[in-house]
């Protein structure tokens, strides 16, 4: 997740997941250079470990503490109990720093997804980047969940079904 303070527009803002990842980096190159940011991230252990709101809450708070202005905003439908944090759905699409932030955070996981493919190869994490696609989970199928995946996450297709 990240969080990012725009000094002045950058022109081509948009949700990361609507950018090509040329443009993506392209306008992640900007951003560092043109914006107050800060960007956190979590391992799969530490997932597992406190859960996802858990993290998000403390990636929220850091965010907070590093970047100070008048105003937070979340890009979701929950404030998670912080205060001074206002929330909206879709404000990636809408709102130029929570635009920012969303190319920050997706590139960020994407080159961390493209080093760990060196790592597990057999994963194709560089192609599917972690996401649950067909390529991902038939991979998972065949050799198990590997060291960096979440064993909080349940793909549905790999569950064993429940017998009463």
């Amino acid at each position: 997740m990240a969080g990012v303070i725009l000094y002045e527009p950058i022109e081509g803002l948009a949700d990361s997941k609507q950018l090509t990842e040329k443009k993506r980096m392209e306008l992640f190159e900007t951003i560092i250079k043109d914006a107050a940011y800060h960007i956190v991230s979590f391992d799969a252990e530490t997932i597992d470990e406190i859960g996802i709101t858990s993290c998000l809450v403390k990636g929220l708070k850091e965010i907070m503490r590093t970047l100070r202005c008048e105003r937070y905003l979340f890009d979701g439908n929950t404030t998670f109990g912080i205060s001074r944090l206002e929330c909206k759905i879709k404000a990636d699409t809408e709102i130029a720093e929570v635009s920012a932030a969303s190319v920050l955070a997706k590139v960020t996981r994407d080159k961390v997804m493209t080093e760990l493919a060196k790592k597990y190869p057999a994963y194709s994490f560089e192609k599917h980047k972690g996401y649950g696609t067909k390529e991902h989970v038939e991979a998972i199928k065949m050799h198990g969940y590997s060291p960096v995946h979440r064993k909080s996450f349940k793909v549905k297709s790999l569950q064993q079904p429940t017998l009463f």
